[in-house]
């Protein structure tokens, strides 16, 4: 599939305390990987532009914008929620993360592109409606979901395979029918979300443990039936790598070979169902080595190498 990668030097500027797991050196170890594994070359290099205020606002109350803006300091950090702190750069890094998602869609449903990886943080999938919390700022995929939806796309899947549960884009989309969420997830694990499901909500939760058969069996049982159902014409996916064994940010244990079957199973599910394309955002995934091969597994198989 024609896919490409977008990201932007700004997502690098975003620093929070020392040590602190959401790092610059992520996308680095993702860049590294990708030139060491020798498909740079066939991805095309798209810089993200910045989201603006009117597409974060479609996801977002005004008052989270107005707080960011208002805490964003001059120099040093700035506490945001207790785990996600603020510098300089950070707005600016959070809006291009959001404009990566606008500008896929845009590529995808202009007919450009097949699929997109968007290699950005901050990460969004933790922030709901009216809070920013765990690591993310906005939630870069329900901003591009919302632009999406106005461009005309009537059936939209959101495919979350972080470890911890996507809390806040389920609570933007809640009442959302023309958005099927489907989150899989450690539990109990933070956020510690109560676990709710309806038929356009798939929430499914894993024990500490839990490795590739049961992930396996887990999508096949629930979540590809619900797709063929629900026929998206667009596919998104929460792409958080940090279910991976060798993350202690985590308790589960995935390797690369099973984001690679999950990969091709989505790539072949799309074809199928005469999608438009799939959208791949970066959430978490905190072991840089771990991160960086799991990422390259999810590219090659969206490009079918």
């Amino acid at each position: 599939m024609r896919t490409a990668i977008i990201s932007h030097p700004d997502c690098r500027k975003h620093r929070m305390i020392a040590d602190h797991p959401e790092c610059p050196s992520r996308l680095d170890a993702i860049n590294d990987r990708l030139l060491a594994a020798g498909i740079d070359i066939a991805l095309t290099h798209l810089e993200a532009p910045l989201a603006s205020d009117a597409h974060i606002l479609n996801a977002h109350d005004a008052a989270l914008l107005t707080r960011v803006e208002q805490l964003l300091p001059e120099s040093g950090l700035v506490d945001l929620d207790g785990d996600t702190w603020l510098c300089p750069e950070s707005l600016t890094a959070a809006k291009r993360a959001a404009g990566s998602g606008i500008l896929a869609v845009d590529k995808v449903l202009g007919g450009e592109l097949d699929a997109a990886f968007c290699s950005v943080r901050p990460p969004g999938h933790h922030a709901n409606r009216a809070l920013s919390s765990g690591f993310c700022i906005f939630n870069n995929i329900a901003i591009a979901v919302h632009h999406a939806k106005q461009q005309g796309i009537e059936r939209i899947a959101i495919l979350d395979i972080d470890v911890h549960h996507g809390n806040g884009t389920q609570d933007i989309f809640r009442d959302d029918e023309s958005v099927l969420f489907c989150s899989l997830f450690q539990h109990p694990f933070y956020p510690n979300t109560a676990i709710e499901s309806n038929h356009h909500i798939i929430n499914t939760p894993m024990t500490a443990g839990m490795a590739g058969d049961d992930f396996e069996r887990a999508l096949l049982d629930s979540w590809f039936p619900k797709l063929k159902q629900f026929k998206p014409q667009l596919i998104f996916v929460s792409a958080g790598f940090d279910a991976h064994y060798e993350d202690d940010m985590g308790g589960l244990a995935l390797v690369e070979s099973d984001y690679q079957w999950f990969t091709e199973q989505l790539v072949a599910l799309a074809k199928k169902l005469n999608c438009k394309g799939i959208i791949s955002m970066l959430e978490g995934g905190y072991n840089n080595s771990a991160l960086g091969r799991s990422v390259v597994t999810h590219i090659k198989s969206l490009l079918e190498l």
